[in-house]
């Protein structure tokens, strides 16, 4: 990707000529200028020049590259130090604020993604071609040396340059050299889907560090197997584990994606049986897609051809497609997402003949599933993305049913999966080791993602948590994320919880409250875990819209943000995790808290309450502050001293209590 469309000293852009310059632009372009371009990009090339005879040692850039965000900044200059971003409005009188949040988003998205960007102070104005001169203010108020967006009229951009030049100590430094700095992005899983949907290989939307080369490397074994399987007319299935935030759906949405981009003549699809999820992902390719159309881009167009709804299914409408034993998938590839998730023998049996008027189904989602694909008459490869240690809900069986599945029907099935699922410390019991490791399977430790994604800052967070939910608070306090890199607080206050997570959002961010779907009695602090939510408005609302997670007024669950993620997170503490001699998982019957006894079998009831805060204390990318209540004296359901250890726990694993917002 070519990082600037124009790039030139001050004296050589001053000289330039206007129409070369429009031409230089016009050729990068995919599709025909629009006159609304044209004449957008005219303006900012005479008012450019001006400013260019003015700063002739600086460095100018037109349309520069924002990869994570799809989108090109209008102009950068260097000058004195500095990084200005600077945004046209051509024809506004006003300042927007998705406009003012857009500017600031492209220099956050450079501060913490393009590498020589890291060390840089940059300054994004927004500049209303039609706007009155505007006072400004000047000066660094964040530690990261992002300056908070300036909204200029033309003639206010010279002028500040200069000023904020003559403020800066900033040491000079090559643009040039700076403009090749390496982009390293990880994006959300939202906007990876848009980039891959869009025809991105995932290693241009990813770190290119451990994470990335893990991705590559997961993505390149699946692909050997899946050439493997077709050349020889095989059947296959592949483990893929990984730590929370690893990569996994990311994965696997570019395995689909990439299958249908290369037009090779076969079928893929991506299955999740996490609702929300797919229909986030879904929605959000649809607003993606219309945004990309509204603005020209042909490069838009849906990859083969394919709807955002063929491409991202729920996988419970794929099992009852094929509930016909005559029906054959026309799938070869089949990405199932959170397999671990997928419903034991007991639950899908019992949907299925109350929902479903199937009275004779008696087998799990995993068998089912495996014996549809095993109808292809000639090849077909299912890739389960295992996330360990998630499994949130009853009937959720983990590796183990899949297992189990392949082990009673499918013995011609290859299975290829990493080395850690034969260890004696894995979920599976030892005759399931014993049978897989008697397949004759493939391992591969590039099966395994062991390095997180989600948090660009700290890659120790779900380490962090895994210590903070077992028994040892000085291990987890010696695992805790450096504060300045990944800041972890806590509170006893909701409205100090809100205040901190306000004051970290920043242009598009996201931030949000989560609450596990048993945590009843945060209902007295004005938090309902049972009021639904709009999961779609809630993850892609904007931060004004009062059903969007940044407004702060309902908490998300465990179920609603497994395999999402936000910036900033608020996490409530409720007594259905309660802290004492051990930790207790309970549950609220009408009116007290009862305890929860493991079950028998591979995963107990008071396992899921334990996964569930797992879920919710990884789900943020720059930080968390953790709520826990004050509790009430005279109630007996949220008696004060409960609250008190658990926020005592918490400080024994080392997070501080909120002081202050700032």
């Amino acid at each position: 990707m070519q990082r600037a469309y124009v790039s030139f000293s001050g004296d050589e852009f001053a000289a330039a000529a206007e129409d070369a310059l429009l031409g230089a632009l016009a050729r990068h372009l995919p599709f025909a200028v629009e006159p609304a371009q044209r004449a957008a990009w005219l303006f900012e090339i005479i008012h450019l020049k001006a400013i260019a005879a003015e700063l002739p040692q600086a460095q100018f850039f037109l349309e520069f590259a924002i990869p994570r965000m799809g989108r090109r900044a209008d102009a950068i200059i260097v000058h004195a130090g500095l990084v200005f971003v600077i945004e046209y409005k051509v024809g506004e009188r006003d300042f927007a604020r998705h406009a003012i949040e857009q500017v600031h988003g492209y220099a956050l998205d450079l501060k913490n993604f393009h590498r020589t960007s890291h060390d840089k102070a940059i300054v994004p104005i927004l500049i209303a071609t039609e706007a009155r001169p505007q006072d400004i203010g000047l000066g660094f108020s964040q530690a990261d040396r992002v300056h908070a967006p300036l909204c200029l009229a033309p003639g206010d951009l010279l002028p500040t340059i200069r000023n904020m030049a003559l403020l800066s100590p900033a040491p000079e430094f090559a643009a040039d050299a700076w403009m090749l700095g390496a982009y390293q992005p990880t994006p959300t899983i939202i906007e990876a889907a848009e980039a891959l949907y869009r025809g991105h290989d995932v290693a241009e939307i990813s770190r290119s560090e451990a994470g990335v080369e893990n991705l590559t490397r997961t993505a390149a074994a699946i692909e050997a197997l899946v050439t493997r399987m077709k050349a020889s007319g095989g059947k296959a299935i592949a483990f893929v584990t990984g730590v929370p935030g690893a990569g996994k759906t990311l994965a696997g949405l570019n395995l689909a994606c990439g299958r249908m981009a290369r037009e090779i003549g076969e079928d893929a699809t991506f299955l999740s049986g996490n609702g929300p999820l797919v229909d986030v992902l879904r929605e959000a390719l649809r607003r993606d897609h219309r945004r990309q159309r509204g603005v020209g881009r042909s490069d838009a167009a849906l990859v083969a051809g394919r709807s955002p709804d063929k491409f991202i299914q729920n996988v419970h409408h794929f099992r009852d497609e094929y509930v016909d034993a005559g029906r054959v998938p026309s799938e070869h590839v089949v990405v199932f997402d959170e397999a671990q998730r997928a419903w034991d023998r007991a639950m899908t049996s019992d949907f299925m003949r109350r929902k479903r008027g199937q009275s004779d189904f008696d087998q799990s989602e995993p068998a089912f599933l495996l014996s549809v694909m095993d109808r292809r008459p000639d090849w077909c490869v299912v890739v389960a993305l295992i996330g360990e240690g998630q499994e949130i809900n009853r009937g959720e069986a983990g590796v183990a049913e899949w297992v189990r599945a392949l082990q009673a029907a499918l013995p011609h099935w290859h299975i290829a999966l990493p080395p850690h699922l034969l260890a004696d410390a894995s979920s599976l019991d030892a005759g399931l080791r014993w049978h897989l490791a008697h397949r004759n399977p493939t391992i591969d430790d590039a099966l395994h993602l062991a390095w997180s994604v989600r948090s660009f800052r700290a890659d120790s967070v779900s380490r962090f948590v895994a210590a903070m939910l077992g028994e040892d608070a000085t291990a987890a306090a010696v695992m805790r994320p450096d504060p300045a890199l990944f800041p972890i607080v806590r509170t006893r206050n909701l409205a100090a919880a809100r205040a901190w997570l306000r004051a970290r959002r920043r242009a598009g961010e996201r931030s949000g409250l989560l609450a596990t779907s048993k945590a009843l009695r945060l209902k007295p602090e004005g938090l309902y875990v049972k009021a639904p939510i709009d999961v779609c408005e809630w993850f892609l609302g904007p931060s004004d819209d009062v059903r969007s997670s940044s407004a702060l007024e309902d908490a998300a669950s465990e179920f609603a943000v497994q395999g999402l993620e936000l910036d900033w997170t608020g996490v409530a503490w409720d007594l259905n995790f309660r802290r004492g001699a051990r930790w207790q998982a309970r549950e609220f019957r009408g009116t007290r808290w009862t305890n929860i006894r493991d079950d028998d079998g591979d995963l107990g009831r008071a396992d899921y309450v334990r996964n569930a805060y797992r879920v919710l204390l990884t789900r943020a990318r720059q930080g968390m502050v953790i709520f826990v209540p004050p509790g009430d004296a005279d109630d007996a359901t949220r008696p004060p001293a409960d609250y008190d250890a658990i926020d005592d726990w918490l400080a024994a694993c080392g997070i501080p209590v909120l002081q202050g917002v700032g």
